[in-house]
């Protein structure tokens, strides 16, 4: 096949196609991809990009997916319209994922035979090697400036502008001149040759105003400036992919945001510890002692973490976790994406526990989540976990601008003061006052000689002191679960979507799978095929999801792991036949995508008319 671009005829598409990059990792591939998609945004067009990467250094293959959007849609398509393949080693499989129709991209220096084609598919071959072999004499300027190669041949194929490339160089590159040039003269290189031998592509990036005032930014980002907001003072963490970018980010943002400034002293204090035992140890002492303070993790730091979780639990210690959800069990996929924490999570801890969930859906949700979790925690007096995962937390989204009233106090729950102490109240630190399961605590040192109590794992009567008498634990228990029942109307409530017309079935779905099931939502309405939808936020599950299923013959429920964990959760909790919930299940650790959960959903629901037909 030759390396030209085929003639394409139809209506371009303008603003509204996919671009896939399938590099080698440690090609420097990365930092040209990310330029690509924020050259899109810097022209006003809407993007959802996903980094698809390997846990090694370097050496594996990786992908970026870059969805070009005037809809605005942040949730991953489905299908790909142009690949840029780079990787030889996976070129079968890139190959293979091009919709009919679409465009290859590929470096054209080394001739294939024609089997490596398909005859659907247009091909535009660019000799990237030889420019680089003929320009550049060191072998890594020649890695490097490929990848801008590329992106200036794009730049021509989609009609992009070159100055807004430039001038995202000349921020990344900031004082350093030399590389500024070098890769303006790369990009350009590209961009010559494009014009010169090939066509236009029907794909077209148009100038738009569709981003608005919208920022890109990293979920993990947001939640460690949720922290701050929330009034975090001590990090205690050990690294693990992908929760390590939101400590690093807690830490990035206190240095801006945590400095007296009249002394230039921190306020603040971040611990990498050992490991994940004590980091979540440090976690819990210094929640007992009055401070706001979380850990960011993943799936197996929580395994580490369970007892100390336990502890929190029994002895009522606010404590906050950031749990970043990778592909498991055990080492797993560690940069891959699932929501397969959730029953770890819930009942982390051994005997009886529960715990309460926090389920953002994106940047936004993680900063607002971030913040609310230590008011929760505090309140509660309990761990609360925010369950992101890696999707949100390590890709870039574009979410609305964050913002934060002032006049928010901090929620600190009920403390007993010293005031309240001298006039003669009558302490017990597990002691229920109110009918809502949440009891009194003080500070260490709140009075000389009041308010004190030692703090145990084991069972205790109200006033805190030793006890294993049978009802006085069945007693404690009891108010356990009453606090998590209060908990239901303090957690962020579900979000109901009605469909447009009755209907007797509904999906229920939770964090990073809401921007695909929003679009697959208006798939399956293109079809005839209406649903009735609830994003669930947090857990426990207000009464609002139980009256949801109740209200429907059938229900979805659409989840990125295996075993249905949220469908089992939900089953668990409440009084629901298993019967009524349909599971729709992805968890092959990459980003679900909108036309799975239509594709699944409608095949569904055509079986079950052809079985009620019948």
């Amino acid at each position: 096949m030759p390396d030209t671009l085929k003639a394409q005829a139809g209506k371009p598409r303008i603003n509204d196609f996919v671009v896939k990059f399938a590099n080698v990792n440690g090609s420097g591939s990365a930092s040209a991809n990310g330029l690509f998609a924020r050259s899109v945004i810097r022209m006003g067009v809407p993007v959802a990009a996903r980094n698809i990467f390997p846990s090694n250094i370097q050496g594996l293959p990786t992908w970026y997916e870059v969805r070009i959007t005037e809809a605005g849609y942040l949730g991953r398509r489905g299908g790909v319209d142009l690949m840029v393949a780079m990787n030889p080693q996976t070129w079968d499989r890139d190959v293979a994922e091009i919709e009919s129709g679409g465009f290859l991209f590929y470096d054209s220096t080394k001739p294939l035979p024609g089997s490596k084609f398909r005859d659907d598919i247009t091909v535009i071959g660019v000799p990237l090697t030889a420019m680089c072999n003929e320009a550049y004499e060191l072998p890594r300027e020649r890695q490097l400036f490929k990848n801008t190669i590329y992106v200036g041949a794009l730049a021509a194929l989609l009609g992009m502008d070159t100055d807004v490339i430039e001038a995202l160089l000349a921020e990344d590159f900031a004082g350093k001149d030399r590389l500024i040039r070098a890769n303006v003269e790369a990009l350009h290189m590209g961009y010559a040759y494009a014009l010169k031998h090939l066509s236009p592509l029907p794909l077209q990036v148009r100038r738009s105003d569709g981003v608005g005032d919208r920022i890109y930014v990293e979920g993990n980002q947001a939640a460690g400036l949720g922290a701050v907001y929330g009034g975090a003072t001590v990090c205690a963490w050990y690294p693990i992919t992908p929760s390590t970018s939101l400590a690093e980010a807690f830490m990035s943002y206190c240095g801006e945001l945590r400095e007296d400034p009249e002394t230039g002293k921190s306020r603040y204090a971040i611990i990498q510890a050992e490991d994940e035992i004590a980091s979540i140890g440090m976690v819990v002492g210094a929640g007992w002692n009055g401070c706001r303070a979380f850990t960011a993790t993943s799936g197996p730091g929580v395994s580490l973490m369970t007892e100390f979780i336990g502890l929190s639990y029994f002895a009522e210690i606010p404590a906050v976790i950031f749990d970043v959800q990778r592909g498991g069990p055990s080492t797993g996929m560690p940069t891959r994406t699932q929501q397969a924490d959730l029953l770890a999570a819930a009942y982390a801890g051994h005997g009886d526990t529960k715990h309460v969930m926090l389920l953002p859906a994106d940047p936004g949700d993680c900063f607002e989540m971030g913040a609310q979790a230590f008011d929760l925690a505090d309140r509660l007096q309990t761990t609360v976990f925010v369950m992101l995962d890696l999707d949100i937390g390590m890709q870039e989204w574009l979410t609305k601008p964050f913002s934060w009233d002032d006049s928010r106090k901090l929620d600190r729950g009920k403390v007993m003061t010293a005031e309240m102490l001298e006039a003669g109240a009558d302490f017990g630190r597990y002691k229920e006052v109110d009918g809502d399961g949440i009891p009194y605590r003080t500070y260490p040192g709140t009075h000389p000689t009041k308010g004190g109590y030692f703090t145990r794992g084991t069972s205790r009567n109200p006033y805190a002191r030793y006890s294993e008498e049978g009802a006085v634990y069945v007693d404690n228990m009891e108010r356990l679960l009453r606090k998590f029942e209060t908990a239901k109307s303090l957690v962020p409530q579900p979000v109901l979507k009605p469909a447009k017309g009755k209907t007797k079935d509904g999906v229920i779905y939770f964090g990073s799978t809401t921007p695909a099931m929003d679009e697959a939502l208006e798939m399956l309405e293109a079809q005839g095929r209406r649903l009735d939808a609830l994003q669930v936020r947090a857990f426990p599950f207000p009464d609002l999801v139980y009256e949801f299923i109740a209200a429907h013959e059938r229900v979805f429920v659409v989840e990125q792991n295996r075993d249905a964990q949220l469908r089992t959760l939900i089953v668990n909790e409440g009084d629901v036949n298993p019967a009524k919930l349909e599971p729709v299940l992805h968890y092959d650790g990459t980003p679900i995508t909108a036309r799975f959960i239509a594709g699944a959903i409608a095949q569904r629901m055509a079986l079950g008319q052809i079985e009620a037909a019948e």
